[in-house]
Parts: C-alpha cells; structure tokens; sequence
C-alpha cells in the first residue's frame, strides 16, 4: 500500500501528520524532509534572544522521537528534487518514491535584498534553526545589530534583541514600522515605543550596499548616509516555496494555487501553510496553517473537508508596544477610525454598510481583541 507522503517537517508538515494520524491509525505515513527533522515552533525564532534560548532548546523533539509518537517514516536530511504526478512519483535524490496522496508542505523563503557591495552576501536571515543557529553565533553582545525591515518579523527582532541588550538600527522604506499592517498612528506608537527601548529608527530608508569592515559591516544607505554594524539581518519579507509544484506542472501564482480542500490542480497533491494559496490568499501565519493542516488531514483520511477560516487576528510579540491587528482583507472599500487611548491606540476599520471589517490594538488597548473579534465576519466561511 502506497503512503501518504508528507514533504515538509515544519508547523504544517507535522500537524498534517499528527492529525492524519489521529483520524487514521494504519495508514502509511512517510514525511520527507531536507531539514533534520526536529520539532519546533517558527514564531519562537523572533523572540527567543532575551530568553536565553539556543536554536537547541527551542526544539522540543527529534525526528527519532516524532517516528515513535506518530507511527510514521520520518527522512531526514532528503530533497525532493521532482514530482511526477501522473505516475504518482517523486525523486529523492536518486530514488522514486510511490505516494497514494501527496501534501507539500514546503513552506516559504526569505525573500534576498537586493544590494551591492562584498559584504552583502553575508547577510542573515533566520528561517528555521540552523539559521537561528547562524545568527546566534555572529552577533556578540554589546555590537550593534542591523535589521533590514520592519515588518512582523523585524520588530519582532528588534525587540527581542533590544531586550537582550544588543544595540539595533532598524532600517525601513516607510515612515512608521508594520506599515502593511497598521494605519499610521498606530504604526506611530510602535516606532516610539520601539525607540524608548532602544532601537535607531531609520525610516524612509533602504541599504543599497554591504561592505566588511575590520569591524563587521559598513550599510550604505539610499540617502547616501552610512551605518556601522557588527551583523546584518534581512528581514524583508518571504516567498511561497512554489518552484517544485511549478516545475511539475502545477497551478502556481503567488504561491501553489489550492481549491477550498487544499487540492493543487494535480490530482491526489495538496498543499498546505505558507506555500500554498487558498482561493487567492496568501497568510503565512499560524493559525491559517492550523485550520488548513486540520481539515486537510480530514480529507485525506477520507472525508472531504473544505479549509474555513474564522477571523484571525495577528499577534506581534513586542513587549515593548504589545500589537494585536485583524487587517481587513485587500481591497475592502472602508475607512479607519482611529482613537488615541491612554497607553494605547484602537483603531477600527468599517466598509461602507458600517461593519467591522478589521482592527489595529497597540498597548493597553490590545486587551480589547476578544471583544473585537466577536465582532468581526469570518474570513472564509
């Protein structure tokens, strides 16, 4: 009997496998991986400097011990390199493998800056452990640290280095941090409180070129102006991990194009998580992938079960502004309502009919989420 196979060990992969296995107790399982096969929780990547954590505490089991707990074929250390979907095939290095169903759960990339100079191949990214592994290992305490990006995961960085007592240069194309995600004023309290704990802000920037120093790095940016760090994170956004389901056919745009039941347009493929795009939406979040990885494992034990998504907001984890934000979807017709509270900014996003259509919450306000929530419509139903 052919398995299911699994390509991917992340937050999706596993969380296929753990439900499948739930719905199912003998059905073949084999989950391919290029990573090591450990077991740990992405967001923790951002925030576990001021914590103390190594890339080897954030694991909480091994590929040996998920290989006991589910029942199922864990390989490690292997790279799909092809998928033949019509002879249900894939080639792992230089082997075929048979599936009976096959979910990619491939993930994302950081996407590269574009930037000249002979240090820029040299800067950092932190994408899964060896990388979070990387970076611990290049930045000492006391130098000063430079994140290229302020988005979710820059602030999330920023603060958590911050916290750590390293001195951070954030740089930004934008005037206000999470400029995607918050309206101005709320992007404002982030980028002052952000500052208070330490980061030097440069907002309408971008670097252009890295080059080594006998001291690390020297940033040349946009406005001609130079930086000096010891380390250099990018941080400017991912990639769906579309180029395998591509170069086998399938249906790609932003990322690998899925029905409701997580189906690509080859049959018995499904994907799942940051690579995948369901009806049109890209959301490399957690809670997206855990509605998508539940009901897919339904349908693959065999009842059918389209992916819904209730509203779902996004917590960014810095201490320093604690932000809560459910941004409305891209292109509601609407206008935000802001309002400056003491300690915090609410802002409510309302379409034309007057309903609740998202919200931005930064520090103290942030507790108003679950009020808020109850009031918005879910995503997709």
């Amino acid at each position: 009997m052919l398995p299911i196979v699994i390509v991917g060990s992340g937050l999706a992969g596993y969380t296929v496998a753990r439900e499948l296995r739930k719905q199912d107790q003998t059905a073949p399982i084999m989950l391919i991986t290029a990573d090591d096969g450990r077991v740990y929780a992405k967001p923790m990547l951002s925030n576990a400097l001021a914590a103390g954590k190594t890339a080897a505490a954030l694991a909480t089991a091994d590929g040996d011990e998920m290989r006991r707990q589910l029942h199922i074929d864990i390989r490690p250390d292997s790279r799909v390199v092809a998928i033949d979907s019509l002879a249900h095939t894939l080639t792992v290095g230089g082997a075929s493998i048979g599936y009976s169903k096959l979910v990619l759960a491939l993930g994302a990339d950081p996407i590269t800056p574009h930037l000249a100079g002979n240090g820029a191949p040299e800067v950092l990214t932190v994408n899964d452990l060896t990388d979070y592994g990387r970076f611990r290992a290049a930045i000492h305490p006391g130098q000063r640290v430079a994140i290229l990006g302020a988005g979710l995961i820059g602030c999330e960085f920023a603060n958590d280095l911050c916290g750590a007592g390293y001195p951070v240069t954030l740089i930004h194309p934008a005037a206000t941090p999470l400029n995607r995600l918050l309206p101005e004023t709320a992007g404002h309290a982030m980028r002052e409180a952000l500052a208070a704990a330490g980061v030097d802000w440069q907002g309408g920037e971008t670097a252009t070129a890295v080059d080594r120093t006998p001291g690390g790095y020297r940033l040349t940016l946009r406005s001609g102006a130079f930086l000096e760090a010891a380390a250099v994170l990018s941080a400017i956004g991912l990639k769906p991990r579309i180029a395998l389901a591509a170069a086998a056919g399938m249906r790609t745009h932003r990322g690998i194009v899925v029905d409701r039941y997580l189906q690509t347009s080859a049959a018995d493929v499904y994907a799942v998580g940051d690579c995948a795009e369901v009806e049109g939406r890209v959301l490399p979040f957690v809670l997206p992938l855990m509605h998508g990885a539940r009901a897919l494992a339904r349908t693959l034990a065999g009842e059918a079960t389209a992916v819904s998504y209730p509203a779902m907001p996004v917590v960014v984890k810095t201490p320093a502004c604690p932000v809560v934000v459910a941004p409305p979807e891209a292109g509601t017709a609407g206008e935000w309502q802001v309002n400056g509270e003491e300690g915090g900014v609410r802002a409510l996003f309302y379409d034309s009919a007057r309903q609740l259509r998202g919200f931005a919450l930064t520090g103290a306000a942030a507790a108003q989420k679950q009020t808020l929530m109850r009031q918005l419509p879910p995503l997709m139903t």
